[in-house]
């Protein structure tokens, strides 16, 4: 797997992955549409790499989503989380329910038992719509941060909560379906609602019990280890993540749902040595799994074989986006009057579907059930049309119902660093009107509790003092905290 022709081939993919970030930022089209794109250009129906070993690709997708995710974890923030949290958990079990008895029943009862020419149960056709419920948290993570989205009515959080635990649901839900169709026939309808009830519960609370734990010992962890190399603590949170996740795995708990509990904990309670390179890691590594998952998946789809399933994906997905995400939203949000119908109109129309939804369907293909394959394209298909339509849409909807605002620019500390409780870093670029009253630092009579740290005046870095004559132009970092004064 790591000779040097698959290296080379692995290497060009993701150099060209990077590249055409660029034409997708001139575009407004979203990054990973442009790698799901990338590998279906360069897999078996196009360049010819073909792509087959679907366990292995679960396997790497399952790995890079616990990665994502658990990067994801680290930067929510309570503070930010809190006063939706409620909402945000709610959207991810009721309503990815709702969502998913609605798209089964339209499945089954529009298409008569049949998807690209196969008989489906009841079961099955709840089993697709469970794999398509979830709101996809790397598209969600992506457009918000790549886009640099920042909306009103405390939605961004509510969206990313929301995305980051509702994958969690909707693999439960698609683990459970597959395994009724495809290890229950024995059992009576009574037995296998009761091992489907029990199995749901053992990995929720299992998830979350293992999460929780994990979380607390690496914060324990972290708090009573000095290490000399500051790098070392992004990897020892790394080892966090994997050991959350194989834990879980063991115990029976859901693994993705594990490494978010645990990943928010740890972003929240625990003191980070370091937190700017450690964010700044976790976001480099993110980027990475984004692009190897998105491109995997890419290689994996056979357009030739998609053609007869264009028409049932085109009708199922529009039901998604039109009526069950929305209905899920509006039931769900019912009781919750601070939220306006311009925000829930837009949480509606943020249903994005994309790697996570793909990822589940490889599990009956996995697991070697009948009509596997087409409803892997179904899927497919699906997410691709969400991409296109929702992804571009998504920045200008949010414009259209003035739910999104500009934010602060963001501040440039050229790599200075401090612990949180000293206070917070700021820069500011000197003007005209700064130097009415003096040229001097002393003489910008900067308020209490306020340093300047650095001056950047070119190139140069410059260590300030009161008699440093000042010109239009530098550039200062700023500490804003407590002074002894």
């Amino acid at each position: 797997m790591f000779t040097d022709d698959i290296l080379l081939l692995a290497s060009l993919l993701i150099l060209a992955a990077v590249l055409i970030t660029k034409v997708g930022n001139k575009l407004g089209a979203p990054s990973l549409l442009l790698f799901l794109l990338l590998g279906m250009l360069v897999g078996a129906d196009g360049l010819g790499l073909v792509l087959d070993d679907y366990e292995m690709a679960e396997g790497i997708g399952h790995f890079s989503m616990s990665i994502i995710l658990f990067a994801a974890g680290l930067e929510t923030h309570w503070s930010q989380t809190k006063p939706i949290l409620k909402q945000s958990i709610l959207l991810s079990t009721v309503g990815v329910m709702i969502t998913t008895i609605l798209t089964g029943l339209f499945i089954f009862f529009v298409f008569g038992h049949h998807v690209g020419g196969a008989a489906l149960t009841v079961v099955g056709c709840l089993m697709i719509a469970a794999v398509l419920s979830p709101t996809d948290s790397i598209s969600v993570f992506a457009i918000l941060r790549d886009k640099r989205l920042h909306l009103r009515e405390n939605l961004g959080p509510m969206l990313e909560v929301e995305s980051g635990s509702n994958d969690p649901m909707a693999n439960i839900l698609t683990v459970i379906l597959v395994g009724v169709l495809t290890e229950s026939a024995d059992l009576s309808s009574w037995q296998m609602a009761g091992h489907a009830g029990l199995n749901f519960l053992l990995q929720i609370f299992v998830g979350l019990a293992v999460g929780l734990a994990t979380g607390f010992a690496g914060k324990w962890l972290l708090e009573h280890i000095h290490l000399d190399n500051s790098s070392l603590y992004a990897i020892l949170i790394l080892s966090v993540c994997f050991v959350t996740n194989s834990l879980a795995g063991f115990l029976h708990g859901n693994e993705l749902l594990a490494v978010y509990a645990s990943a928010t904990y740890l972003g929240n309670r625990a003191k980070l040595e370091s937190r700017r390179d450690v964010m700044k890691f976790f976001e480099g590594i993110s980027w990475l799994m984004q692009l190897v998952m998105f491109l995997m998946l890419g290689l994996l789809a056979r357009p030739s074989t998609m053609g007869p399933l264009l028409l049932p994906a085109l009708f199922i997905g529009l039901f998604l986006m039109v009526v069950a995400r929305p209905a899920s939203v509006f039931l769900t949000l019912m009781p919750f009057r601070g939220l306006s119908v311009r925000a829930k109109t837009l949480v509606s129309w943020v249903g994005l579907k994309g790697a996570g939804p793909i990822l589940c369907a490889l599990c009956p293909v996995v697991e070697g059930m009948d009509n596997a394959g087409e409803i892997f394209n179904i899927v497919f298909l699906i997410s691709l049309l969400s991409l296109v339509l929702q992804g571009f849409s998504f920045p200008i909807l949010t414009k259209t119902l003035d739910l999104s605002y500009d934010a602060d620019p963001e501040v440039n500390t050229f790599g200075i660093d401090i612990p949180e409780e000293m206070g917070m870093l700021r820069d500011h670029i000197v003007t005209e009107e700064d130097l009415t009253g003096g040229s001097t630092l002393r003489d910008l009579r900067l308020p209490h509790g306020i340093r300047v740290m650095m001056v950047r005046r070119g190139e140069r870095f410059l260590v300030p003092h009161g008699s440093m004559q000042l010109e239009v132009g530098d550039k200062l970092v700023i500490i804003m905290g407590e002074s002894d004064d």
